[in-house]
């Protein structure tokens, strides 16, 4: 069964026709509807656990044009016009029978842009204090971190040793935490809060960098997905979407929240990805080109600076092996957005989209242009 998303006349999206591979990833300027296709997605295969959630929150979910509203934020209903259709591996999706869609068992994990949003306080917002302004997956989230948080005491986050990997705990100290620890600590008022533990210093979440506070609840969402206890997942879940990991980010952290991806693959999880960064497309351009090539899996280690243990080698393998999809979501010269499938990423495509990575490459290439030409001027 072919895993093909195909959107018409929903919001902005004109027509998106989405086949998802091991590891998807759309790439488009803001406002081309990645989330929208995305959160699609969620409710194609998990439309009766979203509902279950709403109604256990005190929503109303009888009318459909309510729950369009509480599934991607208030105001939303308006997207839905008399032309629009939705279907996913070729059956529609109509907005009577949303809330009857999957088995009740969360399948798709979502971890939303903006997650820092949701903890801005030091600490997760239950599902049920989050407004309808949000969209339902986020508030989802909210509360899987609310719940985890919750449901530990004060002690440490990161690093935890039987969680990550040898290789990823490293990485991502030295990419975004620099020997600090995160932990859960009693605040002055007596409420625990997320804490960042450098020496003596207990540093509350808004100090922390950008990229620390959208870095952690993702980290706390990818420690759900890797369960203990010798399983490689979780049984339910086989799809995981990640929103923009790259916020906030440097590139050297970019690159090990990519290694973790790959290590969801290995785990046996399907993985989609919205991005606005050239260094997501830079990881699948090279994982395709290895495979292409059938590399040994030594250079996917060599490629995330990462060494060749036993546990590396297993997910490195597993790497040459997956299949890897790119679609650019772009508005046209009506207004409206289109996808392309651009997963070849060749520089030397005559297809723009192709060639310029989607627009990740547009500027880069702009710039360079420039130069050369005053350079040649000067000659």
């Amino acid at each position: 069964m072919t895993d093909r998303l195909e959107i018409r006349r929903f919001a902005q999206i004109a027509e998106a026709d989405l086949t998802f591979g091991d590891l998807t990833v759309l790439v488009g300027a803001q406002g081309t509807g990645k989330s929208l296709a995305l959160q699609w997605l969620k409710i194609a295969l998990d439309g009766r656990q979203i509902v279950s959630a709403l109604r256990d929150a005190g929503h109303a979910t009888d009318k459909p044009e309510v729950l369009i509203d509480l599934f991607f934020g208030a105001g939303m209903v308006a997207a839905w016009q008399w032309e629009t259709a939705i279907k996913f591996r070729n059956e529609s999706l109509e907005r009577r029978t949303l809330g009857r869609l999957g088995n009740g068992r969360e399948k798709v994990f979502f971890i939303p842009a903006h997650r820092s949003m949701l903890i801005s306080d030091g600490w997760a917002a239950p599902f049920q204090k989050l407004t309808t302004d949000v969209p339902v997956v986020a508030r989802i989230f909210s509360q899987n971190l609310f719940d985890r948080l919750s449901a530990r005491g004060e002690g440490r986050l990161f690093p935890l040793e039987r969680v990550l990997k040898e290789e990823y705990r490293e990485q991502i100290d030295d990419a975004v935490f620099h020997s600090g620890q995160v932990g859960i600590e009693e605040d002055s008022q007596h409420a625990r809060r997320l804490r960042l533990i450098h020496g003596a210093a207990q540093l509350p979440f808004m100090t922390w960098t950008a990229g620390q506070r959208e870095f952690t609840p993702l980290l706390l969402g990818l420690y759900h997905l890797l369960p203990s206890r010798n399983r490689l997942k979780q049984p339910d879940i086989d799809w995981v979407v990640i929103e923009e990991p790259e916020m906030g980010l440097h590139p050297r952290a970019i690159c090990v929240v990519m290694l973790l991806v790959l290590d969801l693959l290995w785990r046996g999880y399907r993985v989609a990805i919205s991005t606005h960064s050239p260094d997501v497309l830079t990881a699948i351009w090279m994982l395709r080109r290895l495979k292409e090539h059938r590399a040994r899996w030594q250079l996917v280690c060599q490629g995330f600076n990462v060494g060749t243990s036993q546990q590396m080698q297993r997910v490195a393998q597993s790497a040459l092996k997956k299949d890897y999809r790119v679609h650019s979501l772009a508005f046209g010269a009506d207004g409206k957005v289109r996808s392309n499938d651009i997963s070849r990423l060749d520089p030397d495509s005559e297809d723009e989209q192709v060639a310029g990575w989607g627009g990740l490459t547009e500027f880069s290439s702009r710039f360079g242009d420039a130069v050369r030409a005053a350079v040649n001027e000067n000659i």
